[in-house]
Formats: C-alpha cells, sequence, structure tokens
C-alpha cells in the first residue's frame, strides 16, 4: 500500500511539472494562459511544403479562381504590392476567388522575418512557405517561360491560366482577375 501512495505522489509531481512547462510554453508562443486576461488571437501556424506538396494548390477543377503571388520578404518589389493582394482578398474572398501567397523566404529566416512579417502586416491571405531547393525543377512546372524572378503570380481557374513575371499596382491586378470572373 505505502509502494502505491509513493507511486502517486511521483506521478502527481510529473503532472504538475508539466501542466507547468506546457503554461510556460504557451506564454512564449503569444497565447494567454490566465483566465482573467483579455484573449489573444493565436497567430496560425505557418505551412510548409516541397513543392510535391504545393502541387495540389496550382491546379482545380472548380469555379473558384486561385491567385497564387510567389513572393519573399527579402524583395522590394513584392513587398510593395503585398497589400494589393491583401485587398484583392478582402474585396473577392466572398466571391469564388482565393488568394494564395507561396513564400519563397529561406527555411533559416521563417522565424526571424517571415512570421514576424505576417504577424506585423496582418495578413489574412492564406501564406505557406515553400521549401524546396531544386528550383530547375519545379520553376517550370508552375510556367515554362518563368525565368525564376519575383513576385510572380499565376491566376488560374480550371478553365483558364495565365502566369505574370512582374509586379502589380492594384489596378492592373484586379484588371487581370477580372478576366477570370464571368
Amino acid at each position: 500500500m505505502d509502494f502505491y501512495f509513493y507511486d502517486m505522489r511521483i506521478l502527481c509531481l510529473l503532472v504538475l511539472v508539466l501542466l507547468m512547462s506546457c503554461k510556460n510554453e504557451s506564454q512564449k508562443n503569444g497565447t494567454v494562459v490566465d483566465a482573467h486576461s483579455p484573449v489573444e488571437v493565436r497567430e496560425r501556424p505557418l505551412e510548409i511544403y516541397d513543392f510535391e506538396g504545393l502541387k495540389p494548390f496550382l491546379k482545380t477543377t472548380s469555379d473558384t479562381v486561385y491567385v497564387v503571388n510567389f513572393w519573399a520578404t527579402w524583395c522590394a518589389p513584392c513587398i510593395k504590392e503585398m497589400p494589393y493582394f491583401e485587398t484583392l482578398n478582402a474585396r473577392y474572398k466572398n466571391k469564388n476567388v482565393e488568394v494564395l501567397l507561396v513564400s519563397l523566404d529561406f527555411p533559416k529566416k521563417y522565424d526571424s522575418h517571415l512570421r514576424p512579417f505576417i504577424k506585423k502586416n496582418g495578413l489574412q491571405s492564406k501564406v505557406v512557405a515553400l521549401d524546396d531547393a531544386d528550383f530547375n525543377s519545379w520553376i517550370p512546372q508552375v510556367d515554362p517561360d518563368w525565368s525564376g524572378s519575383i513576385p510572380a503570380t499565376l491566376i488560374f481557374n480550371k478553365d483558364k491560366r495565365e502566369f505574370y513575371e512582374q509586379s502589380f499596382t492594384y489596378d492592373e491586378l484586379e484588371t487581370e482577375l477580372l478576366k477570370f470572373i464571368k
């Protein structure tokens, strides 16, 4: 009987230590644990894909129009046009349009640059990171004429597909999108 009581005390102590470590980890991630504090919005986890994992995002059989922008936090023209994609997402999200922002940031910069950029700018479009160093393999699969420079944007639906190796103003981006909306 004493042995059972001793095991239960050890188990309770382990559970207590585990709970305390979870609380500290949650606080590090920005999640408020104290029930009396205001609730903070949790950051969405960053989805990271190799090209094989990204491929399903680059084709559709539905009537949805997809606007896929390839960008990086170190690319000044990409950053300049980012608000245009966010505005497009907000204006057309209820009109069968989905915006996907594919980050080409280096994996070692996800925590120091990409995640803070997403949070600071409050990006509402879906953001994924492409972690596939075999550029010579996947770039021509996105578009055979793509040189690999960014920003680059793919707009498509089940019937039509256009690739743009350029930066956009909002009006230019919307004009191209409207060619896909019936």
